[in-house]
C-alpha cells in the first residue's frame, strides 16, 4: 500500500514516507526489507514525472540521504533531458538551485553543517551550466563575482563553484559534451576570467580568512594550465603565490599552483619572469627546508601535509626543469640556484615512496639521455643544435663552438652527474624475477613476471644507469668500487645494499670499453669472493653467492673471452647445485641456463688444455651434478644443456650427446612401458602417473631448447607416448562419466591431465622449434590424428584439452597449405563439439574459446581453400561462430574474431576475382 502511493506522482509525493523507505535502504534492517526500498527507489528514478517533486522532498526533509535521491533523479533530467523542458520549468529549477546555495552558504553555520548538501548542489548547478552557460545564461559570471563580494562564505562556495566548473570543461568533459560545446565553453571561460582572476587577486590580498585563502588557491589552481599568459606573468599574480609559499597553511596549495605555471612552455618571451620566480623561489625554500635537511628522514617521520609538500616539490622541480633548465643554464648566478635544485631533487629521490621516486626517476632519465645523445651526436652538428634548442643554420668554424658548448654544459653536471649514478646504485630496482610457483594441479612450475611495476622501473633506471655510464665510465666505475669496498670494510654491510649495488654493476653490461669492463669486473669478483671469505653464517654467504652468480651472468662478453673463469664459475655453479639453502639451487639452474645461452659453442668445442669439450665432461657426470635438485630444476639444466648441444655442429656428435642426456629419463620410460605391456595397471599408480608427467617435462625442455635436432629423441618415444595418452584419456572419461563433473576436480584427474597436457605441450614445442622441413610434419602429424583428434571428439565436454586446438593451430601455421587435405579431419573433430561447449554462455570454457578462434585463423590464413569446399551449413557455423566471436564480451576473443572476419572476406574477395 505504502509503494503504491509512493508511485501515485499526481499529487504532492509523502515525503516522511519517502524518507522512511531511503532510511530502510540504507538501514540495517533485513535484505528483503533492502530489496524492497530499492525496487521503489528504482521505480521513482525511472518515472519521468519524478524531477517534478523535487523541489517539494528539498523543502520538506531534513533527511540527507532523501536530498541526495532528490538530487540524483534531478541530475538524471539535467544530463539527458534539460534541453526538452519547457522554458520556465528550467528557469524555475535554476533559480531554486541557485537561491538554497545562496541561502545556504551566505551563514557560517548552516554552510559548515550543511557541507555535502552545498557541495551537491553546486555540480547539479555546474550540470545546468553545461547546458544553458553562456547562450542562456550570459550573466552567470558577472552574477557569481557580484554574489562572491556580498560574503566571505558566498565567495569561498563562488570559488568551490569555478573550479568545479573549468575542471569539468578541461578535464572530465570529454564524452560527455561536443566538441563544439566544449569549445564555446572553453571561449566563454577564458573572455571572462578577467572577472575571475580580479576576484582571486582580490582575495588572497585582502581576506584574513583562511578557509577562503585555501578556496582561492584551488581554484586558481584549476585555472592555470589554461587561462591567457597575460594574467600570470603581466599580473601581480606570482609575486601573490611567492608570497603565499612560505606560509604553512598555503604552502602546499602555493606550491601546486607554481608547478602548473613552471609546466607551461611557450617559447621564451617570459624568460625573465621564469628566472625571477626560480630565484625568489630557491630563497624562500631554503627558509622552509635548509639545504642540510635530511630529507628522507624528515619524509618518514612527517606528518600527511609535510610529506605532501615533498611530494609536490618533486613535482615543482621536474615540471620546471623539463620546460625551462636552459634559461638557468645561460647565466653563472642561475647555475649555482639551478645545481641546488637539483641537489634537493637527489636528495627527494631517496625517500623511501615509490610514487615520489616515478617522479624524479622519470626526470632524471630525460635529463641524462638529453646530456648523453648531446654528447654523441657531436658528428652530427645539425642534430645536435637542434636538441640543444638552437634555431641557426650550420656556418662552417661553427661545429667547434658548439662542441664546446656541448662540454661546457656537460661541466656544469659534472657533480650531480656523480651523485646521481650513486643514486641508482643504492635504489637500482631488482631484474625480471623468476618464481617458482605451484600451478592449478599442484606440479611446480616457473613463472616469469614480466610486466610489474618494479621491471618497469629496473628497465628505466638501468637505461639511466648506461648513460650516466658513457658520460663518465671512470667515475662509474670509482662510485661502484668505492661501495663494494664499503661492504668489505662492514660499513656499509646489509643485503639489499648488496643486492642493489650487484644488480646496478650487471646492469651496465657491455657500456665499458671490453679491457675496462674485464679489468672492472676481475676487481668487483675478487672483491665478492674476498666478502664471502669475511662474512659469517649461511644465509649471508648465500646472499653474496647469489650476487656473484648475477653479476658473472651478466658479462657473457668477459666469460667467452676467458674460458678458465667460465669454466670455474660453471663448475661452482653445480657445487651450489647441492646446496639445500633456500633459493640457491634455483639461483644457480638459473644461472647456468642465462650463461649457457649466451656462450653455447665454448662448450661443445676442445679448449686449450683439455682433452674433450666440456659438454662431453658435463654429461659424464650428470647423474651426479643433479642428484640433489627438484624436478623443475632439473628441467632448466636439461634446457640448459639442450642449448649446447644445439651449438654442435657435426651431427653425429650431436646426436651422441642427446642420447648422453636422455639416457636417465629414457631408461625410466623404456622401464615403465615395459611394466605397462606385462600390466596396463601399472600405469594407474599415482607415483607412476608423477614420473611419467617428469619425464615428459623432462623432454619439453630439451625440445624447446634443440628444435630440430630433437627428432631422434622424440622418435623414440613418440608411438608409447600417444597410448598413454590415449589410454589416460579414456581413463579421465570414464572416471568423469562415472563421479560427475565433480570428479575432474579430484586430484588423480587432474594428474592424468596434466600428462596429456604434457604431451600435447611437448608435441608443440617440438613442431613449433624445429625448422620448417615438411617431413618431420609428415613423420609426427599423421600417428596423433585418432589419438589426438578422435579422443578429444570421442571425450565428455570437461575432459577435452584445449590445447589440442592450440596444437593443430601451431600445426597449420607451421605448416600451412601442406595441411589442407587434413583440415576436414580436424574439422569433424573438433569444431561442432567445441562450439557446443562455449556457445552456451559467455563464462565456460575461456581456454578453449581463444584457441579455438586461433585455430580457426590459422585455417582461415593458411588452408582457405578447405573452407570453400565445406558444405553451405557447413561454411555457415563457420561464419556464425565469428560473429558469435566478436560479440564476446572478453575483448581479446572479440579482436580475434574481428580479425578473422576480416581475413575471411579479404579471401573472399581473393577467390571471387580468381573464379570470374
Amino acid at each position: 500500500m505504502a509503494a503504491e502511493k509512493l508511485r501515485d506522482l499526481s499529487q504532492p509525493i509523502d515525503v516522511g514516507l519517502l524518507d522512511a523507505t531511503v532510511s530502510a535502504f540504507y538501514g540495517t534492517g533485513s535484505k528483503e526489507e533492502r530489496a524492497a526500498a530499492d525496487l521503489i527507489l528504482r521505480d521513482l528514478q525511472n518515472n519521468p514525472d519524478m524531477w517534478l517533486q523535487v523541489v517539494h522532498i528539498l523543502q520538506s526533509t531534513n533527511n540527507l540521504n532523501t536530498k541526495f535521491f532528490a538530487l540524483q533523479v534531478l541530475e538524471g533530467v539535467i544530463k539527458y533531458r534539460w534541453n526538452a523542458l519547457p522554458v520556465e520549468q528550467r528557469d524555475g529549477m535554476k533559480n531554486y538551485i541557485s537561491d538554497v546555495i545562496v541561502q545556504l552558504s551566505s551563514n557560517e553555520a548552516s554552510f559548515r553543517s550543511e557541507r555535502l548538501y552545498v557541495n551537491k548542489l553546486n555540480i547539479i548547478l555546474v550540470q545546468i551550466l553545461k547546458h544553458d552557460w553562456p547562450v542562456k545564461w550570459r550573466s552567470f559570471v558577472p552574477d557569481l563575482v557580484s554574489a562572491a563580494k556580498t560574503s566571505e562564505t558566498i565567495c569561498e562556495n563562488c570559488m568551490a563553484i569555478l573550479k568545479l566548473l573549468s575542471e569539468e570543461v578541461f578535464d572530465f568533459s570529454r564524452g560527455e559534451m561536443t566538441q563544439l560545446k566544449i569549445k564555446e565553453l572553453k571561449q566563454s571561460l577564458n573572455s571572462e576570467f578577467q572577472l575571475i582572476h580580479e576576484l582571486c587577486l582580490y582575495v588572497l590580498s585582502v581576506s584574513q580568512r583562511t578557509e577562503l585563502m585555501r578556496a582561492t588557491l584551488s581554484t586558481l589552481h584549476a585555472f592555470l594550465s589554461w587561462i591567457p599568459l597575460g594574467y600570470i606573468f603581466e599580473s601581480p599574480l606570482l609575486e601573490t603565490l611567492l608570497k603565499f609559499f612560505p606560509m604553512p597553511q598555503y604552502r602546499n596549495l602555493a606550491l601546486q599552483c607554481l608547478t602548473e605555471v613552471a609546466a607551461l612552455t611557450f617559447g621564451d618571451f617570459y624568460n625573465a619572469q621564469y628566472v625571477k620566480m626560480y630565484t625568489i623561489f630557491m630563497v624562500q625554500l631554503q627558509t622552509i627546508l635548509p639545504t642540510t635537511t635530511n630529507i628522507p628522514e624528515a619524509y618518514a617521520n612527517g606528518s600527511g601535509e609535510e610529506q605532501a609538500f615533498i611530494q609536490n616539490l618533486a613535482l615543482f622541480f621536474t615540471s620546471f626543469y623539463k620546460s625551462h633548465i636552459r634559461v638557468l643554464e645561460t647565466n653563472p648566478e642561475n647555475v649555482n640556484a639551478l645545481l641546488m635544485g637539483l641537489e634537493y631533487l637527489i636528495s627527494i629521490s631517496y625517500v623511501d615512496d615509490t610514487e615520489v621516486f616515478k617522479v624524479c626517476l622519470d626526470y632524471w632519465n630525460s635529463l641524462v639521455l638529453e646530456l648523453y645523445e648531446a654528447h654523441n651526436n657531436l658528428d652530427n652538428p645539425a642534430a645536435t643544435a637542434n636538441m640543444m634548442g638552437l634555431q641557426m643554420p650550420m656556418i662552417p668554424g661553427m661545429v667547434d663552438g658548439l662542441g664546446s658548448q656541448i662540454m661546457q654544459r656537460r661541466q656544469i653536471y659534472v657533480s650531480i652527474m656523480s651523485k646521481l649514478r650513486l643514486l641508482m646504485i643504492c635504489r637500482m630496482a631488482k631484474p625480471e624475477e623468476v618464481l617458482i610457483v605451484e600451478d592449478e594441479n599442484g606440479n611446480i612450475v616457473r613463472e616469469t613476471l614480466k610486466d610489474n611495476d618494479v621491471l618497469v622501473q629496473y628497465k628505466i633506471m638501468r637505461e639511466t644507469l648506461i648513460y650516466l655510464a658513457h658520460l663518465d665510465h671512470d667515475d662509474t666505475e670509482k662510485q661502484m668500487l668505492k661501495k663494494l669496498s664499503k661492504q668489505l670494510s662492514g660499513e656499509d654491510w646489509a643485503w639489499n645494499n648488496l643486492n642493489t649495488l650487484c644488480w646496478a654493476i650487471g646492469s651496465i653490461s657491455g657500456s665499458m670499453a671490453e679491457e675496462q669492463e674485464n679489468r672492472f669486473l676481475v676487481m668487483v669478483i675478487r672483491d665478492l669472493l674476498n666478502l664471502c671469505e669475511i662474512i659469517k653464517g649461511k644465509d649471508n654467504k648465500a646472499v653474496i653467492a647469489s650476487n656473484i652468480m648475477y653479476v658473472v651472468g651478466q658479462y657473457p662478453r668477459f666469460l667467452r673471452a676467458h674460458w678458465k673463469f667460465l669454466k670455474t664459475v660453471v663448475n661452482k655453479l653445480f657445487e651450489f647445485m647441492h646446496e639445500t639453502h633456500p633459493g640457491v639451487q634455483d639461483m644457480a639452474c638459473d644461472t647456468f641456463l642465462k650463461i649457457v645461452q649466451k656462450c653455447k659453442r665454448k662448450f661443445v668445442i676442445v679448449q686449450v688444455g683439455e682433452s674433450e669439450p666440456f659438454v662431453s665432461e658435463l654429461l659424464t657426470g650428470l647423474p651426479t651434478t643433479v642428484g640433489d635438485l627438484e624436478a623443475h630444476q632439473i628441467h632448466t639444466f636439461y634446457e640448459a644443456v639442450g642449448h649446447m648441444i644445439q651449438a654442435e655442429s657435426d651431427p653425429q656428435k650431436r646426436d651422441e650427446y642427446l642420447h648422453r642426456l636422455m639416457s636417465l629419463p629414457n631408461q625410466k620410460w623404456s622401464e615403465i612401458i615395459g611394466q605397462a605391456r606385462q600390466s596396463v595397471e601399472v600405469l594407474k599408480d599415482q607415483e607412476v602417473i608423477r614420473t611419467v608427467l617428469n619425464i615428459l617435462q623432462t623432454n619439453t625442455s630439451v625440445a624447446s631448447s634443440l628444435g630440430t635436432f630433437f627428432l631422434t629423441q622424440i622418435s623414440l618415444i613418440f608411438l608409447d607416448m600417444l597410448n598413454v595418452y590415449r589410454m589416460y584419456s579414456e581413463l579421465v572419461s570414464s572416471t568423469i562419466a562415472e563421479g560427475g563433473p565433480f570428479a575432474s576436480k579430484t586430484s588423480y584427474v587432474k594428474l592424468l591431465r596434466s600428462v596429456k597436457r604434457e604431451t600435447l605441450k611437448l608435441i608443440e614445442t617440438f613442431l613449433d622449434k624445429a625448422e620448417d622441413q615438411s617431413h618431420i610434419g609428415k613423420q609426427i602429424v599423421p600417428p596423433m590424428l585418432d589419438p589426438v583428434l578422435g579422443d578429444y571428439a570421442r571425450n565428455l565436454p570437461d575432459a577435452r584439452e584445449s590445447e589440442v586446438l592450440s596444437l593443430f593451430a601451431t600445426i597449420i601455421n607451421k605448416y600451412k597449405i601442406e595441411m589442407i587435405d587434413d583440415v576436414p579431419r580436424i574439422f569433424e573433430a573438433v569444431f561442432q563439439c567445441t562450439l557446443v561447449m562455449i556457445t552456451k554462455n559467455f563464462e565456460d570454457y575461456p581456454e578453449h574459446r581463444l584457441k579455438f578462434f586461433s585455430l580457426l585463423r590459422a585455417i582461415a590464413a593458411y588452408c582457405f581453400p578447405a573452407l570453400i569446399r565445406l558444405s553451405s551449413q557447413q561454411l555457415k557455423l563457420v561464419m556464425d561462430s565469428i560473429i558469435w566471436a566478436f560479440r564476446h564480451t572478453e575483448r581479446n576473443i572479440a579482436e580475434t574474431g574481428l580479425n578473422l572476419l576480416l581475413e575471411m572476406l579479404k579471401n573472399f574477395q581473393v577467390c571471387y576475382f580468381f573464379y570470374l
